[in-house]
């Protein structure tokens, strides 16, 4: 097991110095409208609320199938009625599932509730990590955490949200992301968009530092995505900055990077229609 207490402190100051250096310039390599255009391929149309019903999941299914997004993410009592509603196209079924979003249920549960989404037809898993053992100290118990969720999904591609707001640093982001990668997590991501702050720029990019590292490491390609309170054009775009200047252009599609952003999406079709006319 490797020794995440050993992880070295990360200065915010720099940090924040690198981020203001990339989202400054222009994106390389694509015009606005290709970037906005990339941005919509790569949403996850999301509804996680206690009001969801069969309706609103189907809206939004028609939705996904009108932007051609990336995927649906909803509760496990809806993958179903997602799965149904997508067939036949290339949109995957995505459900957040491990006591989403606090994480506070025992493991059995947890694998128990992961195991429902996945029969139901779940394409993807977004799991929450134990913060408050993270914040303990206790990286052994987040990191078996993982890896018994990820035996369960075997090739269910599995999201780990870091909830990156309640994790008090960017060394803790720094650790949670490599304890994520390492327990077999495919993709890392921020946050469950239920606390505030929920996606920054500055955990944004401690997560593609350490997937960076990791690659060079284990030459394994890990995902990212951003989720949270990301809801207008330009604020998107410096994500995409981000990516593209660190990882470069192999994560530039959704295999490796999704947006958690549904209400992003209007009004990037907006800003499409106006480069249109």
């Amino acid at each position: 097991m490797i020794d995440f207490s050993q992880t070295p402190e990360i200065n915010s100051e720099e940090v924040q110095h690198k981020i203001s250096e990339i989202t400054n310039a222009e994106i390389t390599g694509y015009s606005m409208f290709e970037a906005y255009k990339f941005i919509l391929s790569i949403i996850d149309l999301t509804t996680l609320e206690g009001s969801d019903n069969e309706k609103k999941i189907v809206e939004l299914c028609q939705k996904a199938v009108s932007i051609k997004s990336a995927a649906v993410c909803v509760y496990p009592v809806f993958v179903s009625t997602a799965k149904k509603n997508l067939h036949n196209t290339n949109i995957r079924v995505a459900s957040v599932a491990g006591a989403f979003p606090s994480g506070q249920s025992p493991i059995k549960i947890k694998l128990a509730e992961v195991k429902y989404a996945i029969d139901e037809g779940a394409d993807e898993i977004d799991m929450v990590i134990s913060r408050g053992k993270l914040l303990e100290g206790e990286y052994n118990f987040v990191f078996d955490e993982i890896a018994a969720i990820k035996d369960i999904c075997k090739n269910v591609h599995l999201k780990v949200i870091l909830e990156t707001g309640e994790l008090s640093s960017l060394t803790n982001i720094r650790i949670a992301s490599e304890i994520a990668m390492q327990a077999g997590g495919d993709f890392i991501k921020t946050s469950t968009g239920k606390i505030n702050p929920a996606a920054t720029l500055e955990a944004m990019f401690v997560m593609i530092e350490a997937i960076k590292d990791f690659y060079k490491t284990t030459n394994k390609k890990i995902g990212i995505k951003p989720a949270g309170g990301i809801s207008e054009p330009p604020v998107a775009l410096n994500y995409i900055k981000l990516t593209n200047a660190i990882l470069g252009k192999d994560w530039m599609n959704k295999e490796l990077f999704r947006l958690g952003a549904s209400r992003l999406a209007d009004k990037v079709l907006s800003e499409i229609l106006k480069i249109k006319q």
